[in-house]
């Protein structure tokens, strides 16, 4: 066992090497020779741009449906991890593509970080249960699930649905205020006979959205087409916007601290990020992490939904964004 040293051996110390040993043994560093600097010029470009296609998800989640029921998982999903290896599909937030068959219930939990879904495929009598109210899921709608909601997810059709799932697990799990718990009473979660609505501030439907596209500005020169907020914002630490891109548009180049989502409601287009070309078509979900240039071209209409850590950006004031500079031709 190492002897901790005293003020006077600190202080007598005849070299730095000699300094830098007995500081190790007490667990302080010299702060003018640190391995890796505290501070840098610009943001790091840690988490690489990438894409992910719901072709290919939807393929494993009906593997997944034969293989696994949701009594050993409580939810069927598939996790959409950044390619460098992190849990997180960008910094703060992590999506992932879930599906749940005719017949089941996921049953119902709370946790608290915030979680939304953006809903790709189903049929009449798919729902989420959010604090004991059966809300409907329809392609196109997004619903909420706020930090400590109780939720679960039932399907009374005969088709499988699906969807995507976006939470803010990354930035929980790095704050570290994470708690977690099944609902209680669950045994009887799923007797509710209360038929889903839509009438709750917990869910964006498609056709409201689609109106107040109609009536917003063209914005042909910005970032993000003609886009709505849902919510102002629609949670605490994630925004959500829907952008519509008008065929052969390519919106204006933009970099920004905040981390980005985008995933794919209708139409086929192509995201360049950083220099990287990304085809999508509906269903598919891109990744620009923060501070990479990014823009959208559109092949046909398209919608795009835009999940974003830009409000926690902003109240923290790290909120920056600008316009890339142009490469010299």
């Amino acid at each position: 066992m190492n002897k901790i040293p005293s003020r006077q051996e600190l202080a007598q110390s005849g070299t730095l090497e000699d300094l830098y040993g007995k500081l190790g043994q007490i667990s302080i560093g010299p702060g003018w020779a640190k391995a890796t600097p505290s501070l840098w010029p610009s943001p790091k470009k840690t988490f690489v741009p990438a894409h992910w296609k719901y072709e290919q998800a939807r393929g494993a989640l009906d593997a997944a449906g034969r293989l696994i029921n949701t009594e050993l998982a409580e939810r069927r999903n598939l996790i959409l991890f950044n390619p460098v290896g992190d849990y997180g599909t960008v910094r703060t937030l992590v999506a992932a593509y879930q599906m749940i068959m005719p017949g089941e219930w996921a049953r119902a939990h709370r946790h608290t970080p915030n979680a939304l879904r953006l809903i790709l495929d189903s049929e009449s009598g798919t729902y989420t249960e959010v604090d004991g109210v059966k809300i409907a899921m329809e392609p196109g709608d997004v619903l909420l699930t706020p930090n400590w909601s109780s939720h679960g997810h039932g399907n009374d059709s005969r088709a499988c649905a699906y969807w995507l799932d976006f939470l803010d697990v990354p930035l929980v799990q790095l704050l570290e205020p994470m708690f977690f718990e099944p609902a209680e009473g669950e045994e009887e979660a799923n007797t509710n006979s209360t038929p889903p609505t839509k009438d709750s501030p917990f869910v964006f439907t498609l056709a409201d959205t689609l109106k107040r596209l109609d009536a917003a500005s063209v914005d042909a020169a910005g970032p993000f087409g003609t886009h709505v907020e849902l919510g102002n914002p629609a949670m605490e630490t994630i925004g959500l916007h829907m952008m519509r891109l008008a065929p052969r548009l390519r919106t204006a180049a933009h970099r920004t601290t905040a981390n980005n989502i985008y995933a794919i409601v209708k139409g086929t287009g192509v995201t360049t990020i950083d220099g990287e070309r990304f085809e999508w078509s509906r269903g598919d979900v891109i990744a620009a992490p923060a501070w990479r240039p990014h823009f959208h071209e559109a092949a046909e209409d398209a919608l795009m939904l835009r999940v974003t850590d830009e409000p926690m950006m902003q109240r923290l004031g790290f909120l920056r964004s600008e316009a890339p500079a142009q490469p010299a031709h």
